[in-house]
């Protein structure tokens, strides 16, 4: 079990800090719902100082040469590696994700540094023909200046990777938020990051309300760029906030993910993805599947293997010795909200797939479920469920599926198992989803465009996309 004792939890200009009012937090292990660790908790007057010291550490940081960036970015990936283990185990611990996933986050969050460290030395920029010959046109990017990257507890070590590397490697200084429910794994994120020779300032940690610290940073003029990963509808009231500054907002929100399998499908392989973009982190993945649709020449075969290996899940506390595949939800309110969503849908006339599993008494967890004959009325059907349950439904048509599929206010990931490339290619071009994984469960890597359409959000996170989010492009016309 991790220390109880107090930890200082903000980095400011270089310094660990206690907040200016003395704030505190408690950190809890979900699986258990012990408190694992007591953190600073600050405020908006905190949430300044770090913007203020970003402010002042930019000019240095942006003229840095880029060879030097990337030394440091491609230092932080390493430091990442090497302690995967331990930033694994306490990633693990506030947040309740199975131990080996837990350390596989933290790989692929050093991938991002990584992947950015060696875009940044790519070309930015381009020479445009001119109609003159005395006249030259010159277009190139810069950094566009102080950047908040603020994330949820699901991927708290990647995702914050996500939006740092990119927004360092360009130029930019960072102020992270990190969510009240998992800070203790991005604090080691940020010592990786000062240990690597991130100058002080340049990149800065603050913990704090959420509502009360992002409102205090927007209204800063030094911040210019806004990388939000959560729901909806911290999505919208950012956008209120961003426009009075005319603030550059990158957002992730939610998602409604359908898993579609057609009947020329590999179904083992199907299936296997499936349990994968279920119950990956416990379910508890914007990309997550949130809705099964079957065709009906393969939807017995498909159910009556997904039940088999469901039931065959070992649920329990991934740090507490044994190896795990389902761990607990994040917190009560979530368990809570979950139940009752199957609760619904058993009252409406969904019948379960496999028998209800025994889960540990204490701590947040939740039993796996697959549900059939769910109204489309139901929560469990419309709702993004962030949990290890989903209905799964019965199709006989191509387009009816499809309509199905599209019927829904986010856009940000979908699945597809077929063994035809017509329909392969006739289905990803027709659904509405930013992120389309063709018989592939995990779709994302960091040299690859990540994010939605419709209401699941704005911009792209990783690639080169990733990184002209936090780039501003300058054109210079001479005449000679």
């Amino acid at each position: 079990m991790m220390s109880t004792e107090y930890m200082q939890s903000l980095l400011i200009a270089g310094e660990w800090r206690e907040p200016v009012r003395k704030g505190r937090k408690e950190v809890t292990n979900p699986a258990t719902g012990e408190v694992i660790a007591v953190i600073g908790h600050g405020d908006s007057e905190d949430a300044l100082m770090a913007v203020q010291a970003a402010e002042g550490a930019f000019p240095e940081w942006s003229a840095t040469s880029v060879r030097t960036r990337a030394n440091i970015l491609n230092a932080a990936a390493g430091l990442l590696r090497q302690r995967a283990d331990h930033i694994g185990h306490t990633l693990a611990s506030e947040t309740g994700k199975p131990l080996a996933q837990a350390r596989g986050e933290v790989n692929f969050a050093a991938e991002y540094f990584q992947w950015f460290a060696e875009e940044i030395r790519r070309p930015h920029g381009y020479c445009i023909p001119s109609d003159a010959a005395n006249r030259r046109h010159i277009a190139y990017t810069q950094p566009a200046g102080v950047a908040l990257c603020l994330t949820p507890w699901n991927f708290p070590v990647s995702i914050q990777a996500r939006k740092i590397a990119p927004a360092l490697a360009a130029g930019c200084t960072v102020v992270a938020r990190a969510s009240d429910e998992a800070p203790l794994s991005v604090l080691e994120l940020f010592r990786c990051i000062a240990d690597a020779g991130v100058p002080g300032g340049a990149a800065n940690l603050v913990l704090g309300p959420a509502s009360v610290t992002t409102e205090a940073m927007m209204k800063h003029p030094a911040v210019r760029v806004v990388s939000f990963t959560g729901s909806t509808a911290v999505g919208r009231t950012l956008m209120h906030r961003a426009a009075d500054g005319i603030v550059r907002l990158a957002l992730e929100l939610g998602g409604d993910a359908p898993f579609i399998v057609f009947d020329d499908a590999d179904v083992v392989q199907a299936v296997e993805g499936a349990m994968i973009a279920k119950f990956r982190n416990n379910g508890q993945s914007c990309i997550a599947a949130n809705r099964f649709y079957v065709h009906e020449e393969v939807y017995d075969q498909f159910v009556t293997l997904l039940a088999e290996k469901i039931a065959k899940m070992k649920i329990g506390n991934p740090v507490g010795g044994a190896q795990v595949d389902l761990g607990p939800l994040i917190n009560l309110a979530s368990k809570a909200r979950v139940e009752g969503l199957v609760h619904e849908a058993e009252a409406l006339g969904g019948k379960h797939l496999v028998p209800e599993m025994e889960v540990p008494a204490a701590g947040y967890y939740v039993a796996p479920a697959i549900m059939e004959n769910v109204p489309e009325s139901a929560g469990l059907a419309r709702e993004e469920l962030f949990a290890p349950v989903a209905p799964v439904f019965k199709f006989a048509d191509e387009a009816e599926v499809i309509k199905k599929a599209n019927n829904t206010d986010m856009g940000l990931a979908a699945y597809v198992y077929t063994g035809a490339l017509s329909c392969s290619a006739r289905v990803t071009e027709a659904l509405r989803f930013g992120i389309i994984g063709l018989n592939n469960a995990l779709p994302s890597v960091a040299y690859a465009p990540m994010g939605g359409v419709k209401q699941s959000g704005l911009g792209r996170e990783g690639a080169r996309t990733g990184l002209e989010e936090f780039m501003d492009i300058k054109y210079v016309a001479t005449d000679l």
